[in-house]
């Protein structure tokens, strides 16, 4: 079975994670399967919308560690760096339900949603630094932008777990919604975004999102960095203590 499901429900392309052994760690496999399913949604008619969501009661883990360090360099081609750069560029909503685990990119890539929710389980995480790392998808400058800068300082530089009540309270996410609803419920909203005008509200998300070169900019600033640390002594050692946990 795929390890990134898909599914077209009246404008919606409901995409999931579903590698539970692994808590739905994004490999480079999945990467470009999320990046080649969001090209096709942007590019096709009948798809209004996105709605990203994880399997088992788990979002995402964040990346599988391995994987990742044995992906190469952090250039254009990579699978990561390809994934968030389409994630940048969409024109259309999206829409995230997020359950248990949404660590690293996990969370990162709920900054470019549009609208989020999660249950009572969900965890929040930004170890970036924990493995002597730097924040990436433009999360240094779109976490202050949201929470303001002490707070995201908070986040990012001591890299500590947070629940969606705490991710509600900080605007990270719009709502926390019982768990045994949370899909449905999300689904229902991105059924209401579905049905809107599409070059109306592509229009508004693309006002509401006027800072995108900056973004970019930022995101580009952070692979560079990212790359340069993944490289380094302390990088490699905490990596190592992680793999041999």
């Amino acid at each position: 079975m795929s390890q990134i499901q898909v599914k077209d429900d009246q404008g919606v392309r409901i995409i999931s994670f579903n590698r539970p052994e692994k808590r739905n760690a994004f490999n480079l496999k999945m990467y470009q399967q999320l990046t080649e399913y969001l090209i096709q949604g942007e590019a096709d008619n009948d798809i209004r919308t996105f709605m990203l969501r994880g399997e088992g009661n788990c979002f995402t883990s964040g990346n599988d560690i391995a994987d990742f360090l044995a992906s190469g360099e952090l250039n254009d081609t990579h699978p990561t760096v390809k994934f968030l750069h389409c994630l940048l560029n969409l024109k259309k909503p999206i829409v995230a339900a997020v359950s248990g685990a949404a660590v690293g990119i996990g969370t990162t890539m709920l900054l470019h949603c549009d609208l989020v929710y999660a249950d009572n389980s969900a965890k929040f995480q930004l170890p970036f630094v924990n493995l002597a790392l730097v924040p990436e998808a433009a999360s240094s400058l779109l976490l202050p932008l949201i929470v303001g800068q002490q707070k995201a300082a908070e986040l990012i530089l001591l890299g500590e777990s947070f629940s969606a009540n705490t991710a509600s309270e900080l605007n990270i996410i719009n709502r926390v919604i019982e768990q045994s609803e949370l899909d449905s419920f999300v689904l229902a909203q991105a059924k209401k975004l579905a049905a809107q005008p599409p070059q109306s509200l592509q229009a508004s998300k693309k006002l509401l999102r006027y800072n995108q070169t900056e973004v970019k900019q930022q995101m580009l600033a952070e692979l560079d960095v990212f790359g340069e640390r993944l490289k380094s002594d302390e990088a490699k050692a905490r990596f190592q203590a992680f793999l041999n946990r």
